[in-house]
């Protein structure tokens, strides 16, 4: 499993060397767009409309638009400037409380830990006494210079750390167009509705759940290749060498003309020497 984080937890005056790794993976199908006429992949530019040309990522600024049309541009020494240090690799737990007492909405995403050098001991500690507690830590960390809030808990027998999101990165619920305050409902309706839940209620397994959509666009990728219903794209020309070339040749071409074209100059004629008798 890939590291990408190195760093260390800490609470207290505890410091537990940790690797961080990604606890989840994306697995939807990625599709390319092709030209229908020529099935060639179609590529993307970043162009400016207003000088009508390709714009190269060093002539490009980072900008925040405030209003429409109205944009505070930002230089990279600004934004180094309030930035922390990369280096800081420090997740540091701030609090402790019960994981029920968080709202699933907070969550974004998940990461595994595991010991690094010489850090399995206190690892060990700290994994059984969240256990042991029934406790999951909240900490502040960052990630990719970005400060973030997380949680610090025990999966199976790993601990994970979870970025969650800031309060106000959560929307009112009070924003939510044509909720209703209350609704009257009818006993029986509502009877009949309870006794469907109970009917339906099990203990959780993540493993009955599948992504079927995903699994009928690999069925019928495969099916597709075994009929041979494939394409296969043509390496786009690449043009640069040969307009160079036509360049020269077409240069050379006009200096011979202009050459061939400018008029003679008579050749001087040189004296003979007499000879002396």
């Amino acid at each position: 499993m890939h590291t990408m984080w190195k760093g260390t937890i800490s609470f207290g005056l505890v410091n537990i060397p940790v690797k961080m790794h990604a606890a989840t993976e994306n697995k939807d199908i990625s599709l390319r767009q092709l030209h229908k006429e020529c099935q060639t992949p179609i590529n993307y530019q970043k162009t400016c409309p207003v000088c009508e040309r390709e714009v190269k990522n060093d002539e490009i600024v980072k900008a925040y638009e405030y209003v429409k049309n109205k944009f505070v541009i930002l230089e990279e020494d600004d934004l180094k400037a309030i930035q922390r240090e990369q280096t800081d690799k420090a997740v540091e737990i701030i609090d402790f409380v019960k994981l029920e007492e968080i709202d699933p909405i907070y969550f974004d995403k998940s990461y595994y830990l595991s010991p690094n050098e010489g850090g399995l001991k206190a690892y060990g500690l700290l994994r059984q006494a969240l256990h042991e507690t029934g406790k999951i830590g909240v900490a502040k960390m960052m990630i990719r210079s970005k400060a973030r809030l997380a949680v610090i808990r025990v999966y199976e027998n790993t601990i994970v750390v979870e970025t969650i999101h800031y309060p106000d990165e959560v929307r009112q619920v009070a924003d939510v167009p044509n909720v209703p305050e209350a609704v009257e409902t009818v006993k029986k309706e509502l009877d009949t509705a309870k006794l469907l839940i109970d009917q339906l209620t099990t203990t959780f397994d993540p493993e009955k759940y599948q992504d079927e959509y995903r699994h009928a666009l690999i069925r019928l990728i495969e099916e597709k290749k075994e009929k041979k219903d494939v394409t296969t794209t043509t390496k786009a020309p690449t043009p640069d060498n040969v307009t160079d070339l036509m360049e020269v040749l077409q240069a050379s071409l006009e200096k011979a003309r202009k050459e061939k074209t400018k008029p003679r100059q008579p050749k001087r004629k040189t004296a003979k020497k007499k000879t002396a008798e």
